[in-house]
């Protein structure tokens, strides 16, 4: 069946809108493309959620067949489907993202299943501190899995402050949080020790930042990506950071790129910092490593 565009239907089934959008989606070489899809189609009828091949759409108007072209070329571009729609899923929960947030993404939730494991059994009621918080999502999926701990996450972008209140508020988890404005090489002495340290910094080495997808490339803030030259610029900063403000027999848990194992594990060690488990992700790469202090 070919849609006349100028002409309003009713009571079509959306295979027929899906299979030319598929098709130009897959031959973008867009891998993602049937989900994609069906997620354009969701967002042009108001809906959070991807529409099947089997249902049928109530009234299909010409607007509609514009909207999705538009999307279908924001698309093709290679923005993601969490920047049309302004949230992204992660840990089951719903976070909104902004231009000054990363999007969270699958892998960073290999820290959070190391972090809260850890602090079940050692530190329930833990204080927490998430370095870089971005949309909030490490530090908000920690606490809604651990209902006695709190913490407070600092980011130095203030549109990502406020995008993780937000966020922390959609989930009723605002009267365990706070988020505030600074840096990683900021004083933060003042906020005293915690149980509990996480971190998702920027460490991705500047000369590969053009090799990355486009959807991470253009779309992720360049601030929460660049590690400099090496890619170890935030690890010579945040170490010793942790060393401060982790408390004795607290734990630091930290996402890592890859290969930068052996070279943040020796930036700990000169902080007195010591790895003492490493966790892989999905694809098998070491993606978190967990510090504690040498007492």
């Amino acid at each position: 069946m070919q849609l006349d565009t100028a002409k309003t239907y009713r009571d079509i089934e959306a295979r027929h809108i899906l299979r030319p959008l598929l098709a130009v989606l897959q031959q973008a070489g867009i891998a993602s493309a049937n989900s994609d899809a069906r997620c354009m189609l969701g967002l042009v009828l108001g809906r959070d959620d991807p529409v099947l091949p089997h249902e049928i759409i109530g009234i299909w108007r010409p607007d509609h067949h514009r909207q999705l072209e538009a999307y279908c070329q924001r698309r093709r571009t290679g923005e993601p489907i969490s920047r049309m729609r302004g949230w992204r899923e992660f840990w089951s929960m719903r976070f909104d993202v902004s231009s000054a947030t990363l999007d969270p993404r699958p892998d960073s939730e290999t820290l959070v299943a190391a972090a809260t494991r850890w602090a079940r059994h050692h530190r329930p009621a833990a204080r927490m501190l998430d370095l870089g918080t971005g949309t909030g999502c490490l530090l908000l999926a920690c606490l809604a899995e651990l209902p006695h701990a709190s913490g407070i996450g600092i980011d130095i972008s203030e549109d990502a402050v406020k995008v993780a209140a937000a966020n922390a508020a959609r989930h009723g988890l605002g009267g365990r949080v706070q988020f505030g404005h600074s840096d990683f090489a900021a004083d933060l002495a003042m906020h005293g020790q915690f149980d509990l340290i996480l971190s998702n910094p920027p460490y991705i080495p500047s000369s590969d930042i053009d090799m990355l997808d486009a959807d991470v490339r253009h779309f992720d803030p360049l601030a929460a990506l660049d590690g400099g030259v090496d890619g170890l610029d935030c690890w010579r900063i945040l170490c010793p950071q942790m060393a401060i403000l982790l408390a004795d027999r607290g734990a630091a848990f930290v996402e890592i790129g890859a290969g930068q194992s052996k070279a943040v594990d020796m930036l700990g060690a000169a902080s007195k910092l010591r790895v003492v488990d490493s966790f892989a992700d999905l694809s098998g790469q070491k993606r978190c490593l967990q510090f504690q202090k040498e007492i």
